[in-house]
């Protein structure tokens, strides 16, 4: 009889635990859906096609609720962020951030570097000039 109620008192305490991890919210990347489920309103915001991967580095490091959705039927794809209109200032700073690290890359990329297939072909060019040294086979028998 022991057993069957400690079995029994297990198996609640279990069930209580899972109940509580279901209702807690989710936090950082989520679906639309989610993010709308929690009842504190939305706000969105466009950013471009590169930099999602940073955008979501940063707001992870902020602790901001997020979703992206994207845009296929333009070209290139466009990415809409969602997130909670609660966290508008933690969002101020992620922006901030993000954009500070959106003009740091394009700054870099408008430096006057040649690109690498611009180097490669001028290399492949001058190997091509280059006389080829003939080898010369001879056989000789030996005793």
């Amino acid at each position: 009889m022991k057993a069957l109620m400690h079995y029994k008192n297990q198996h609640e305490k279990k069930k209580a635990e899972v109940k509580a991890t279901k209702n807690a919210p989710i936090k950082g990347k989520q679906t639309v859906k989610q993010l709308i489920g929690q009842g504190q309103g939305v706000s969105t915001m466009d950013i471009g096609d590169t930099g999602v991967r940073d955008f979501k580095k940063i707001a992870n490091k902020y602790g901001v609720d997020f979703a992206i959705t994207k845009d296929k039927t333009v070209d290139p794809p466009k990415y809409t962020v969602f997130f909670k209109a609660k966290d508008a200032d933690a969002i101020t700073s992620v922006l901030k951030e993000y954009a500070a690290k959106q003009t740091k890359r394009k700054k870099s990329m408008e430096k006057d570097r040649p690109s690498i297939l611009q180097k490669l072909k001028k290399f492949k060019e001058i190997v091509a000039k280059t006389p080829h040294k003939q080898k010369e086979k001879r056989k000789e028998q030996e005793r």
